[in-house]
């Protein structure tokens, strides 16, 4: 028992150690970056303000290490009032279309139990993918499938600005962060901080240990995405999971550098 207890606290203590330095290297990078893209931010807040009205930032709520929910800053990209469209888009959800082609959304095993019941089919009878559902039972099972996806992507996103797409193309949208770096909300590595109605999806004991990793800017799961373009949910899921158990400080500078050839080979996604 006292081994145990020896083991335990010294992996506490080369963690604690570990945080100390990346802290260090986490301002220290932010400060730095803050200052020498200080022009192209200017750049990018007038171009901003001359398209669309509103504020050149965008603030947000978000969730990030042990579901601590800080503001999140970014350049605004989209119109205002964006935020609250997304809803209506919900079946543009990238996500929601990938888990439809995968197949995991309709199959010939789907039986609805009104039609059971009833011993003929309650509503018209639709083909989908290979498979036979009522229209009834198929509503019922896309509105399903739209509260359990968790994330929230969609192409060529209709919201986006002229400006913004091409500040989203270069990245330039995300300098922001950095202040959340120095505030100590972030670090330069981590998981991605959820917006709310993200992160409420992943509080089971499957997912939810992302939270114990910091949130970050760039991490495990934006390397790997930009290696093979798409990316299920749950892959991207278990991906904060890999990063939250295997973090180290070393792990952290090569997800630095393996960023960089990333965000270019991701930068149309």
């Amino acid at each position: 028992m006292g081994e145990n207890f020896k083991v335990e606290n010294q992996e506490s203590f080369e963690r604690f150690r570990i945080k100390r330095l990346k802290r260090v290297f986490d301002v220290a990078f932010a400060a730095f970056a803050l200052i020498i893209t200080s022009p192209l931010v200017l750049l990018s807040i007038i171009l901003i303000k001359l398209e669309s009205k509103g504020s050149a930032f965008y603030i947000s709520k978000r969730v990030g290490t042990g579901y601590d929910i800080f503001e999140f800053y970014k350049l605004r990209t989209m119109y205002v009032g964006a935020d609250e469209k997304r809803v209506a888009l919900s079946e543009l959800n990238q996500y929601l279309i990938d888990l439809h082609k995968s197949g995991k959304g309709i199959s010939d095993m789907d039986e609805c139990p009104e039609c059971k019941f009833l011993g003929h089919p309650c509503s018209p009878i639709l083909h989908i993918d290979g498979a036979e559902i009522c229209e009834n039972f198929y509503l019922q099972k896309k509105r399903l499938h739209t509260k359990d996806v968790a994330f929230f992507k969609i192409k060529n996103d209709p919201r986006v600005t002229k400006v913004g797409r091409v500040l989203r193309y270069l990245n330039i949208d995300e300098i922001p962060q950095f202040y959340n770096v120095i505030k100590g909300d972030m670090s330069i590595v981590g998981n991605r901080p959820l917006p709310l109605y993200e992160a409420e999806k992943l509080t089971t004991d499957q997912w939810a240990l992302r939270y114990l990793a910091p949130a970050g800017i760039t991490g495990l799961w934006q390397v790997m995405h930009g290696k093979t373009r798409n990316m299920s949910e749950d892959r991207r899921k278990s991906l904060d999971n890999a990063y939250a158990i295997n973090a180290s400080f070393f792990g952290d500078v090569k997800l630095i550098l393996l960023t960089i050839p990333a965000i270019f080979r991701n930068a149309d996604n």
